[in-house]
């Protein structure tokens, strides 16, 4: 590797950028994502700051089971990502469908419709088990 891409590397590894979409959850993964990011239990402190748009979103941080409304535009947010993209499926029902399996509009977990790096399962997920989650990911970026 170049040293410039070892410092592009060790730059998206130092501040992450997260890009939060809901799919259609019920809102406790919601809260439960934003309350990571509060000062209380300081998502932060790794770097990592909330984004609004995809095109500047190193990771998607999704909750909520896919639905046939909502898949195309899950698609299309992440096809928008710059590379390299990671997601990361927070709750039960990004991770499998959830209570929400067998609906007749709900397909499935995240995985059905794009890539998922990390899983975090619970219903809802803690912010605790959420940062845990999003470390883990980052650590194992650092040892690729």
């Amino acid at each position: 590797m170049s040293t410039v891409s070892n410092i592009v590397n060790w730059a998206r590894i130092k501040s992450p950028w997260l890009l939060h979409f809901n799919t259609g959850a019920c809102n406790a993964c919601d809260i439960e994502i934003i309350a990571a990011l509060t000062p209380r239990y300081d998502l932060e402190r790794f770097g990592i700051q909330l984004k609004g748009t995809p095109r500047h979103a190193d990771i998607l941080v999704c909750s909520g089971p896919v639905t046939r409304q909502i898949e195309d535009r899950l698609v299309r947010i992440y096809e928008q990502m710059p590379e390299p993209k990671f997601v990361i499926a927070v709750g039960t029902c990004s991770c499998t469908g959830g209570v929400f399996k067998g609906c007749y509009n709900v397909k499935a977990g995240i995985d059905s419709a794009i890539p998922v790096a990390a899983y975090i399962p619970g219903c809802p997920a803690s912010p605790k088990a959420i940062i845990d989650g999003v470390v883990k990911l980052l650590s194992s970026l650092k040892e690729k």
